[in-house]
């Protein structure tokens, strides 16, 4: 380009003609060569220029390359930060200033069960349950818009499916140059499930409660119902033979010993029942009671039993399981009122899924009753093993029943697990551990319940008995009296002792166990150091004895009649004369 212009310029100055006048000076040599100096001039301007231009296009190409590299390094690191926003494991969402949703993580969407499509663009407040919304706006979104911040705020969200999601949500917000709230960055804790730990810690705490009330409401009633029953037995040997009064002594006496159940109920509930778990046979037992089962739920429903031929014995207290069992047998007819089937199953089982018991870190004895009747929705299997919780009509349940499996599971070393649908039945299982081969010495002892010979070795004894409860005391001395004893009274255990130093002709000691100061178990380590061959029996209405106390001490279950009174009694001298005969064999 410069050659040509130099070219064309050069030859129009050749193609000029230049006229002379007289008196004026041409100059010809001199501007040819101006003209050949303008040429070149012209010439090396114009390749200067050219070489400016060149070099400023290759800077400006340099210039694009660098921007573009920018742009495609700020598209890749846009594109990382989304994708490391969307997949990060915290439910996050970006909110505009309007509280509208401009982003979301995908563990958002996961926690609440949405597609991206269904969410951008829509307020947040629209995934939120109404109180929560109400709270979200009229309270915590002015504070945000204020303050700037929020930090661990409960709120309550609606899945896609319609479940609900507890969360605690924390915001920040982002603003203009001007100040303006722009943005708000926030993110969600699922605490769903603290909340039902919560709940269920609750749950049990309240039982937990109700049970340490029900357990001593339970005693102090079984001592008023001692009283009541022995009293009610002595007043018959001294009526006349009439029979109305016989009748409404009879009543009493039956009304008496419903209330003696029911507190056994409670304190199965409260697990201070006097347990004798002994090895059962699980099938054995079911089998035995089969007539039972049958007579108490009637005909309309179909028994089916199922248990393996290899399934290990269970160590439970066998008439407590008989009664458990006849609970929820009566509770799945309930569920039933038109007919249907009860299964009744075992199987052995570890406890892997379920810590159950870390004292029976071995397998366990599952018996399950399973019926095809109504079921229980969520709400109310929660709280079905409540005292007095009851779906029955008015007058049809005492809501003790799966309070009393409970207690009896629990305190057997097992548990109590429902598992129920809606219009799908309910299953009831009763975990067990397997019994050991060894049969405790205490079991032994409670097994000699009717002697051969009765009263012929009780009779004329010196009986020291000790309650810290007036009427039991003199109820109790009343029968032993009746009985053809003499009795020494004591109101604790400290007076108790006061008078074993001042006696030396006590044959027998019968103490009750929950008293002031000293406990019966207490009295019993005391005298037993002291008067080591002394026959001891120990009066409790419930299980709650110390750790030391030896496992062959003779117990009476309160409340108790003259009869169980003088078992106990024959039982105990028979024990002591069987120590005594082999007393030197086991020192030799």
């Amino acid at each position: 380009m410069g050659f040509a212009v130099s070219g064309m310029h050069y030859a129009a100055m050749q193609g000029l003609v230049f006229s002379t006048h007289v008196g004026q000076h041409t100059g010809q040599g001199d501007a040819s060569l101006d003209q050949i100096r303008l040429a070149l001039a012209v010439a090396a301007t114009t390749f200067v220029i050219l070489f400016l231009a060149s070099v400023a296009a290759m800077f400006d190409r340099r210039f694009a390359v660098l921007v573009e590299r920018e742009a495609t390094a700020l598209r890749a690191s846009e594109e990382r930060f989304r994708t490391l926003y969307r997949m990060t494991p915290l439910p996050l969402h970006f909110l505009d200033s309007a509280g509208a949703i401009q982003q979301v993580s995908d563990a958002w969407l996961d926690l609440l069960g949405y597609a991206r499509t269904e969410v951008i663009g829509r307020p947040l407040t629209n995934f939120m349950t109404e109180a929560s919304t109400r709270q979200r706006i009229q309270s915590d979104w002015p504070k945000l818009a204020e303050q700037g911040f929020l930090e661990n705020v409960e709120y309550r969200f609606v899945t896609k499916s319609g479940d609900f999601r507890d969360v605690v949500l924390s915001s920040r917000a982002e603003r203009d140059a001007q100040g303006r709230l722009s943005g708000v960055l926030g993110g969600l804790v699922d605490v769903t499930a603290r909340k039902h730990a919560e709940d269920a810690l609750r749950q049990a705490q309240k039982i937990e409660a109700v049970g340490q009330l029900t357990g001593g409401v339970a005693h102090d009633f079984n001592n008023l119902l001692a009283v009541v029953l022995g009293n009610l037995e002595l007043m018959r040997k001294r009526l006349p033979d009439d029979e109305r009064s016989l009748r409404l002594l009879d009543n009493a006496v039956q009304g008496a010993k419903r209330g003696a159940a029911l507190t056994q109920r409670l304190l199965a509930f409260a697990r201070r029942q006097d347990l004798k778990p002994e090895p059962v046979n699980v099938a054995t037992l079911v089998h035995g009671m089969a007539d039972l089962l049958q007579r108490a739920i009637g005909p309309e429903v179909r028994i089916d039993v199922q248990f393996p031929l290899d399934l290990p014995k269970a160590q439970v207290d066998a008439n407590q399981l008989e009664l458990a069992l006849l609970n929820l047998a009566v509770n799945a007819r309930d569920a039933m009122p038109n007919g249907g089937t009860i299964t009744i199953a075992a199987r052995e089982q570890t406890d892997s899924l379920v810590r159950l018991n870390s004292a029976h870190p071995g397998g366990y004895v599952c018996v399950s009753v399973a019926d095809t009747g109504e079921g229980m929705d969520e709400a109310t299997l929660m709280r079905a093993r409540e005292p007095f919780f009851t779906t029955k009509g008015i007058g049809k349940g005492t809501g003790l029943g799966l309070s009393m499996v409970h207690g009896l599971a629990e305190q057997s070393g097992g548990k109590l697990l429902l598992k129920s649908e809606k219009d799908r039945g309910t299953t009831a299982e009763v975990w067990l551990p397997i019994a050991t081969t060894e049969v405790p010495p205490s079991i032994a002892l409670h097994e000699r319940r009717e002697p051969e010979v009765l009263g012929s070795t009780s009779l004329g004894m010196s009986i020291l008995v000790v309650d810290d409860d007036a009427l039991v005391l003199s109820n109790t001395a009343e029968m032993l009296e009746d009985l053809g004893h003499t009795v020494l009274r004591a109101s604790s255990g400290r007076e108790a002792l006061a008078l074993l130093k001042g006696s030396s002709g006590v044959d027998l000691l019968l103490t009750d166990h929950a008293m002031p100061e000293m406990s019966g178990s207490q009295l019993v380590a005391t005298v037993r150091s002291e008067r080591p061959s002394m026959p001891v029996i120990l009066a409790s209405g419930y299980a709650e004895l110390a750790a030391d106390i030896p496992s062959n001490l003779f117990r009476l279950q309160k409340p108790f009649d003259q009869a169980a009174l003088r078992r106990a009694l024959d039982a105990q001298i028979t024990i002591r004369d069987v120590n005594v005969i082999h007393f030197p064999v086991r020192q030799g």
